[in-house]
Order: structure tokens, then sequence, then C-alpha cells
């Protein structure tokens, strides 16, 4: 949206993990470092952690950038598989052949040990690179330490490096682990920029994308610190919305009030940041709603030892400045966490059959015995259409045609909680056994820190961060689309639904709806709908496509079913 405005051709501050973008700062050149290590070592595990968005991924690229030639390198991006899927995926990224439809460990195994003696014999080394590896099992951990005896009377075959949320530390700790983690020969945390990396990293930043004049003077650079706590992605996450907001305004650079009104927009809750407070105090509740997106999302990011999630940033809460400036290879950081006092929110009534639904304090997520994967989709949609108040067919089996049939919309998307928040609808949700069978539930409601959620027969009470742990991500909910909505509301539209957009934004922006018998989707209401999705979180392109409308649904007050209603003191 901005790039013409700036003279720029890409996002200066995107989240994809690109390394022109790489700012090595003394933490990074450290980890760089110690991967380069594993490239050029003789095998065993590296393994490097860091709390979600301080550049673990960023830093891996730059060194596949850079590997030398003499390397074979491995890697895998999606670590939730079986042991055998990931030997196969190995095998597939060292162009390795094997049956098809093999189900044998072992022909895996004696294929890949065949090509590591071959490579040896070539002078060449083999890595294995598994990126997010806090979400491995323990049976795939173990597969893995496997893989390290194949060597030869001189030297391992096989160097292994891993990268993964501190989580990872805490998994290596288990007693059925320990063989593994005695072989990991080099680790290192990667901590957070400090408050004297901010400024340079942004310079950086700006210079890659073709921005040589300072667009973030000196107090919006000290600001940036102390909302973001120097963790990388959350600056650019921030800056990104900064720079929209400057865009929004015809300005050429970013001053204290627009920056503050994009953390405002971004933490989801006015919160001025006052230098009397004390930075255990201040940092959690800033860096947990800024990683969430909105303020609420921080109850599903707090397990009991370290923070875990899917798609949003987290960090280590304890930790002061001085001590994420000191990291070194074999400090390993702390997991103690301060108390957080978590938003409150009240639920709307919804409407629950009593006599088949029993509420658990401390359920399973687990598959019910009694329920396949396409059982429990039917129960899921029987009660998310009960929570809309409309007839359910068990016997079609086009649910999603079965609400459109009935004034309703499907909307299925993938995300974290954080997400399924922001659009504040019951939804189903997809999950995954230990045995790897689709299943799913319902979610009815936000109570406090806990989630109402159905999975076949049962309606249970759950912590809402224990929902990440079965959750694959998957998600669709039902919302109501204005009257004569075919497709997303653009400039030039005319008729009933732009009727009902203006009366939408009437009642929002607390102004008399227009009279104008022939009202078209132009100037004024597309000002207004950029002026919404701006404050709202979106994409400010003036096009009302179906996000947008189900937030204006949420804004203006239209009766249906919503997750929770914020209390005035949350």
């Amino acid at each position: 949206m901005y790039n013409e405005h700036f003279g720029i051709d890409e996002k200066p501050f995107s989240i994809a993990p690109d390394p022109r973008y790489l700012y090595m700062s003394t933490g990074h050149r450290e980890a760089f470092a110690h991967l380069l290590y594993g490239i050029k070592g003789d095998g065993g595990f590296v393994l490097l952690t860091g709390e979600v968005g301080t550049g673990k991924t960023t830093v891996c690229r730059c060194l596949l950038e850079q590997r030398p030639d003499d390397c074979n390198i491995a890697l895998i991006l999606n670590p939730k598989v079986t042991a055998l899927e990931l030997l196969a995926s190995i095998c597939d990224e060292l162009h390795i052949s094997y049956p098809e439809e093999n189900i044998s460990i072992k022909v895996f195994v004696d294929a890949i040990n065949k090509y590591l003696l071959e490579a040896h014999s070539k002078g060449r080394k083999t890595v294995l690179i598994i990126d997010e590896a806090q979400n491995l099992s323990t049976d795939v951990l173990e597969q893995i330490r496997l893989l390290t005896n194949l060597e030869t009377n001189q030297r391992k075959l096989l160097q292994i490096i891993m990268l993964g949320q501190p989580e990872l530390l805490e998994k290596l700790e288990r007693p059925e682990l320990r063989q593994l983690a005695q072989r990991i020969t080099a680790r290192f945390h990667l901590g957070s920029l400090s408050k004297k990396e901010v400024g340079p990293y942004i310079k950086h930043r700006l210079s890659v994308a073709g921005i040589n004049e300072k667009i973030f003077p000196d107090p919006c650079i000290d600001k940036l610190f102390q909302l973001t706590d120097g963790i990388p992605r959350l600056i650019n996450v921030l800056c990104d919305r900064a720079l929209l907001g400057a865009y929004t305004q015809g300005n050429r650079n970013v001053d204290s009030a627009t920056l503050q009104k994009s953390a405002n927009e971004v933490l989801g809750k006015k919160k001025n940041i006052s230098k009397s407070e004390s930075s255990r105090q201040r940092m959690p509740v800033l860096l947990y709603t800024l990683a969430a997106v909105i303020v609420f999302a921080i109850v599903i990011q707090y397990p009991n030892i370290i923070p875990q999630s899917i798609h949003t940033p987290e960090i280590n809460q304890s930790a002061a400045e001085s001590n994420r400036n000191s990291q070194t290879s074999q400090i390993e950081p702390s997991f103690s966490q301060p108390e957080i006092k978590l938003p409150v929110f009240i639920a709307q009534p919804q409407s629950i059959d009593s006599e088949k639904t029993v509420v658990a304090d401390n359920p399973s997520l687990g598959l019910p015995n009694e329920l396949t994967g396409t059982g429990s989709m039917k129960l899921s949609f029987e009660k998310l259409f009960k929570l809309w108040g409309i007839k359910f067919r068990p016997n079609e089996k086009n649910y999603c045609q079965q609400a459109v049939a009935q004034g309703l919309n499907c909307l299925a998307l993938q995300g974290g909680i954080t997400d399924i928040l922001r659009f504040n609808r019951p939804a189903m949700l997809q999950f995954i056994s230990e045995n790897n069978i689709i299943y799913y539930g319902t979610l009815h409601r936000i109570e406090g820190q806990s989630a109402i959620i159905s999975i076949g027969s049962n309606l249970n009470t759950v912590p809402i961060q224990s929902i990440a742990r079965r959750w694959t991500g998957d998600f669709t909910f039902l919302w109501k689309a204005p009257p004569g909505y075919t497709d997303s509301i653009r400039p030039g539209h005319s008729g009933k639904v732009i009727k009902w957009l203006d009366a939408q934004l009437a009642a929002i922006y607390n102004r008399k709806p227009s009279k104008a018998k022939n009202l078209v989707f132009e100037k004024h209401l597309v000002q207004e709908i950029k002026q919404f999705q701006f404050n709202e979180g979106l994409l400010p392109d003036g096009i009302a496509g179906a996000q947008t409308l189900i937030h204006i649904n949420s804004a203006s007050g239209s009766k249906i079913p919503l997750l929770y209603n914020r209390s005035n003191d949350a």
C-alpha cells in the first residue's frame, strides 16, 4: 500500500525470513558462527534456540546462501511428522530414491546410509537442518539420534542442526532423551536486540529497501524498544503498521503520535508507556499483547514453563536487558516467568443442550472413542448451527451450503487462537490425535482464561492454551453476509449491499445514513472503510471483503453469536 508513497519496490519490514534484511547484531553473528560450525563439524548435534521472532530462521537462510560447495543439505521445515515421514522427507531432500509406498524404516535408513557413504567417499559432507524442532515428537527425536549412529571409524556421516523455541531445551531434559542431549556438541540461545541495536536494525532494513532518510526519529526508536523489548519480528510488525499510518496521513516520516496510534491498533487497547514503570511490571503485558495482535490473545501464550505458540511471537519476560546481551554458547535461558494479569472476558449467553453435554474442568481434547473424524465434523457443524439458531439437516453432507441457504456464509481459515479471537465467532476447530487421526470440535465461547468447547457429545471447559496442543490451526466459522452480497464490495458498486454498508458505517461513526436513492460505493464511503480497516488492524485497501464485513457486523452491534463480550474494564 505505501510502497509508491515512499518510493520503494518492497516492504522493508516484512516478517519473511529474507537473508538480505538480516541485521548482524552481536547475538546474530554468534548464532551464525554456531550454524557454520555445525556445517563444518564432524558429526553430532548443533542446537540453536531462541524466542519466536528473534531471527533463527533468517540466520539459517543466510547460512544456506553461504554454504560450502562440498556440502549437501536436507532442510526440514515441517517437523510435525512421524519417524517414517521424516525419513521419507530426508530422502526427498537429498534426492535419494526409495520404493514407492514403502512403510519400512529399515529400507529408508539403509538408503540414507548408502547415500552418506557415497558422499563421504567423494569428500562431501551431509547436513540435516530441522526448523521448528520443538514440535518434534519423542519418537522422531529418537530416530534422529539413531541417524547419528551412521558413521565410519573416523567420523560421523551426518551432521544435524536443530532450530527451535526454548521448549526444545525443556524437551531435551527428559530422561528418555538423555542420549540425544549428550550428543549436542554446541548450543546457542539467540536473544533479542539491545536498546542500542534497535536503531541500527531499523536503519539497515530501510536501507536495504532503498530508503536512506530517517523515517523513525530517536524518540520513536526508544519507544519501539519499550514496546517490543527488542524482538525483531515485533519491531517489524509495529514499524510496518507505523509506515502505513504515515502513508494514510501523507507524511514522509513517523511521529510519536502515529507510532502510538499504530501500537494501540496492534495492541487492541490503548496503552501509554510510562518511563517510571519498571521493566518487570511493564513488559509482560506489552509484549504478549503485541505478539498476539490483540490484547486478549496472550491467554494461550502462557504454558506452565514457557510460552508455546503456532503462528505468534513470545518472549522470556524475566530476563533483564543486561542478560539479553550476554548470550554464550553454553548458557541456557531462564524459564522462570512472572505472574501475568490476564484480561477479563464476559461471555455472551449461548444455547447449549444441557441434556447431552457434560462440563469437565480438566478434560482431554482427545478423539472420543465412539467418533470418527467425519462423525465429529458432523456433530461440530450441528452445534455450530445451533449457536446461530439455524436448522441443521444431518443427511445433507454439504454443511456450508446448508448455511448459505439460510442466509449465512462459511469461512475456512488457518491461523492461531489470536485469529479466532479477532473474528470473535464460534468456530469449528480441526484437531489431530496421537495416532494422526483428524477430528473436529466446536469452540462455543470464552470465559475468563477458559474455552468452552464441545468434542463429540461432551461440552468441556479447558484452559485456552491447551487447545494448541491438539489443534492443527484450521478453523471454520459462520458469518452473516449483507443483503445482495455476492463478492467483495469494491469502489463503483451500487445496490442493496451499498445501502446496507452505508447504514452500518453510519452506526459506527455516529452519523445519519445517506438519503441518496442510487448510492454508489465511492469517495466518503471508501474513505470510511479505509479508516475502519486501519482501526481494526486490517489492510486499508478500501475493499469490503468478508473479513472487513465480519468486523463491521461486530462493531455495529448486530445480533449475532459471539465468543465473548469485552468488559469495560478489560
